[in-house]
């Protein structure tokens, strides 16, 4: 077996070791943003998806962009769980799983993602006006916008919370969302990782889409929800090769792209991106659909947590993820870049 190879392999088990665990050692620390701040963040370009082969840019049906690596000094960064791009496809908003919101915007040259400017990080607000993460709703793992809000998914607690950002910002405090009382019947830590909300002409517009991470129906499948008011439709995604949901962002015009990880001591980390129809999801239905592209750790992936879609002036369907480094040193904190042909 060739040196870095072994490595490969012992650094898979490391990391599928960490993701399995949630980070727990390291997230007993205070890794939330006490107070809005700003901070420097740099990145480092990843130039190459496929670690063997650098000129190689297909994969599946997706081309790779680019990707960078993220760090900054303050402690609070990382856990990167959830995404949103706004419409110039440059500013974002994240949370991150120990209760802080993330902004910035994307630096670009040329179309390649290049560095992260205007970075802050902010405590995640309840009603109260104090942080969620203080009254232990820390596991923020979800983000979608609905209406103009912002809605976030909290594990363990098993809540959704949504946020008048567009009108107060960082400071904006959270109302809690009613949610069905099966929601207390998930496996704990493998649930609200996946919200989504269809646009305005798409199936299902209007309405917030849940998938669980890995929170199993009676036939083994993903348990999954749609929430329109006070009505709730339940379906179930359908489960393959191991791989647990852990974000989810709206394809347009019809579809949901599912991203999806996998981990184990045997087979180490991958992920994977599906696309599944909207129009599929009905009551009691059994979604599936076609893999974009999967990948282990023989490419530049980790944990990876988050996913959004944004298109270009001119036209190309951009998609963007990050990855939850859990605090730990042995991860990463990636922003990964690839356009849908």
């Amino acid at each position: 077996m060739r040196l870095t190879r072994r490595r490969g392999l012992i650094a898979g088990l490391l990391l599928a070791g960490f993701v399995a665990a949630g980070g727990f050692a390291w997230g007993q620390l205070q890794r939330y943003a006490s107070e809005p701040v700003k901070i420097a963040v740099e990145a480092t370009p990843i130039t190459s998806f496929d670690t063997r082969d650098p000129a190689q840019l297909r994969f599946g049906a997706l081309t790779f962009r680019g990707g960078l690596v993220l760090t900054s000094n303050h402690p609070a960064f990382g856990g990167i769980s959830g995404l949103h791009i706004e419409a110039d496809g440059a500013r974002f908003i994240a949370v991150t799983d120990r209760g802080s919101w993330l902004r910035g915007r994307i630096v670009y040259d040329n179309g390649k993602p290049v560095g992260v400017a205007d970075a802050e990080l902010a405590p995640i607000l309840g009603a109260d006006g104090t942080p969620l993460a203080a009254h232990k709703w820390f596991d923020t793992e979800s983000l979608t916008e609905r209406d103009g809000m912002l809605y976030v998914g909290i594990e363990r607690v098993e809540q959704i919370v949504r946020f008048n950002y567009r009108r107060d910002g960082l400071k904006a405090r959270g109302e809690v969302v009613k949610v069905p009382a099966d929601f207390k019947s998930f496996a704990r830590n493998k649930s609200l990782e996946c919200l989504a909300s269809p646009p305005k002409g798409a199936p299902r517009a209007g309405e917030l889409i849940a998938v669980t991470e890995e929170s199993l129906d009676a036939t083994g499948n993903l348990r999954a929800f749609v929430l329109d008011g006070a009505e709730t439709t339940r379906f179930s995604v359908k489960r393959t090769d191991e791989f647990a949901v852990s974000d989810c962002a709206i394809l347009p015009p019809g579809d949901l792209l599912l991203l999806e990880r996998r981990y184990s001591v045997a087979r180490g980390v991958a992920m994977r991106i599906r696309r599944v129809p909207l129009q599929a999801i009905k009551e009691g239905a059994l979604v599936d659909g076609p893999p974009l592209i999967e990948a282990d750790l023989a490419y530049q992936i980790d944990n990876m947590e988050g996913i959004a879609v944004s298109r270009t002036r001119d036209g190309e369907t951009v998609l963007t993820l990050v990855s939850d480094d859990n605090f730990a040193p042995i991860q990463r904190n990636l922003l990964l870049q690839f356009t849908l042909d």
